[in-house]
């Protein structure tokens, strides 16, 4: 093999090792910004590329994917002058690629910036309470001061979020102890909303009670007026289909004589009894009148009967 074969080997070997440093494949969702002799020519997408060679340079690569980018912790002031260390997570996307690479030398470490200096300075204008209940107006505050920065960069900030917000060791002290008696508190609020209305349920049924009980002896006394009612009702009908009878029975023939001396029996029978129950025995002056007693008894009677 002589020289000039060689030379040619090397030549043809020189220029497949160019063709294939110029032949570029860009992944799915890459941009590559191709400059020409230091000038701007244009942007690679994905495919199959061939570039000029010793003319075209790949300067710059740039991801089009969202990108989650952490933002370190720094200490923030404020506004009750406690300090607080706070981090977050950036989310952004390169929408443009030629200013992504033109506009700014890193947006990345640019927008990291804006986030925390806009994060400083919200939470400067909150107090401590109010950094772990505002986290929503901290994220979208600092989401529109970074977007609105990076719009001439060709990026686009999605959303921030806060990961942590951390105060120092004396104020998470003191917040646990003040956890603490707030947790207490609600205990004993608690334990005596359950004793008064337990309380509440003890009289509630008393006063059931007391008033069933009261019911009951109402209706009670009902029944037992509602039956004596009856028992006079029934001794009067009773009473009254006697008088009837008797009345009925002095009309028939004899009746007179009969009611004669049913009452003459009677008066004996009190008489007699006077004398057996009493030391003193009174006797009428005239026995007629025993006659007498009789007569006017029978004229009531009569009297009765004419009605």
């Amino acid at each position: 093999m002589n020289a000039t074969t060689v030379i040619y080997i090397g030549l043809i070997i020189l220029l497949i090792i160019i063709i294939f440093s110029n032949v570029k494949v860009i992944p799915q969702r890459s941009a590559f910004i191709v400059e020409r002799l230091g000038k701007y020519r244009g942007t690679l997408t994905a495919g199959f590329k061939v570039l000029m060679p010793f003319v075209d340079k790949i300067r710059y690569r740039h991801t089009l994917k969202e990108q989650a980018i952490d933002v370190a912790s720094q200490t923030c002031i404020t506004k009750d002058n406690i300090a607080v260390e706070v981090d977050g997570i950036l989310y952004l996307q390169v929408i443009d690629p030629q200013k992504a690479s033109y506009g700014i030398d890193d947006y990345r470490f640019a927008s990291i910036q804006i986030a925390q200096t806009t994060m400083r300075s919200v939470i400067g204008k909150l107090e401590l309470d109010k950094t772990f209940e505002e986290r929503d107006t901290i994220n979208t505050v600092i989401v529109d001061a970074v977007d609105k920065a990076s719009d001439p960069w060709g990026v686009k900030v999605s959303r921030y979020e806060v990961k942590n917000i951390t105060p120092p060791q004396s104020i998470k002290d003191a917040m646990e102890k003040q956890m603490r008696a707030e947790r207490e508190k609600r205990a004993m609020i608690a334990e005596s909303e359950g004793e008064k209305q337990a309380k509440i349920n003890v009289a509630d049924g008393d006063k059931q009670e007391l008033i069933a009980r009261s019911e009951g002896e109402k209706q009670k006394r009902i029944n037992e007026a509602e039956g004596r009612a009856a028992e006079i009702e029934r001794v009067a009908e009773a009473t009254a289909k006697g008088i009837r009878q008797i009345a009925g029975a002095i009309g028939d023939k004899n009746g007179i004589d009969a009611v004669n001396l049913r009452v003459a029996e009677q008066y004996i029978s009190e008489f007699g009894k006077l004398a057996k129950e009493n030391n003193t025995m009174i006797i009428p002056s005239n026995m007629a009148d025993v006659s007498s007693l009789i007569a006017t008894a029978m004229q009531v009677l009569e009297q009765a009967k004419k009605k």
